[in-house]
């Protein structure tokens, strides 16, 4: 044991340890998924941070150790989110004549979103910190912690909430369409997208494009209103 803990000591002091433990963890989560038949219950990056968690706590690693190794990832993360504009581009006129759908069906997602987060959290005795941190949580990570980082939120909570909002999405959201037996692929992408962002998008990618198109004009525009929407609310309710 104390060979194995001298050879991990040696293998932590590389920037490039966690960043490959990242990767091999997202592919363990993507062949269980495949094996499993697409199984929604095992989303790969539900599975690769269940992996990554139980690597760091029976190491003793902390956060942020595992963070400066693997921010390559979250470097990423811009790229990828620019490049759900593809399939985007290859549906454009299913997107233009269905404009005033896709408009209305946003605002209302996006208000209820952050509605029935904020009315959660308070019923539930939240403080004010913790409710405007759970506000954003259907939007991408990078614009809901830094919208609230504008309202005196805490960034890092939002994360946490942000990720774990696009997992349940990811994981629930298709089952839920089905049992409320929604079956155009429009409307599936808008849900997803606008409900859980980044995450939901690329599940919603893995099984139509059209879906993915619609999941990823969601996701951006969800950003944009709860960027514009969320501060003006929040002011004239709190002060």
């Amino acid at each position: 044991m104390a060979d194995l803990h001298d050879v991990w000591v040696y293998l932590a002091a590389s920037p490039l340890l966690h960043l490959t433990l990242t990767l091999l963890a997202f592919q363990a989560g993507n062949w269980l998924y495949r094996k499993a038949g697409f199984n929604p219950l095992l989303n790969p990056v539900l599975v690769a941070v269940v992996i990554l968690i139980a690597i760091l706590v029976g190491t003793g690693t902390r956060y942020q150790t595992y963070f400066e190794g693997a921010q390559f990832v979250h470097f990423m993360l811009g790229p990828a989110t620019v490049a759900l504009a593809i399939p985007l581009y290859r549906q454009f006129e299913h997107v233009r004549r269905s404009a005033v759908a896709v408009i209305a069906s946003l605002l209302a997602g996006s208000v209820t979103a952050a509605a029935s987060a904020v009315a959660i959290a308070w019923a539930l005795g939240a403080g004010r910190i913790s409710v405007i941190s759970i506000a954003p949580k259907s939007v991408t990570a990078p614009v809901a912690m830094a919208i609230v980082r504008q309202l005196g939120g805490l960034p890092s909570l939002t994360a946490v909430l942000v990720i774990l909002t696009g997992i349940f999405g990811a994981t629930a959201g298709p089952l839920l369409l089905d049992l409320l037996r929604v079956r155009d692929w429009e409307a599936r992408g808008l849900a997803i997208g606008t409900a859980s962002h980044g995450i939901g998008t690329a599940r919603a990618l893995q099984v139509s494009e059209v879906a993915g198109a619609f999941s990823g004009l969601a996701m951006g525009l969800n950003a944009l209103a709860t960027a514009i929407l969320l501060p003006v609310a929040w002011k004239l309710l709190v002060g």
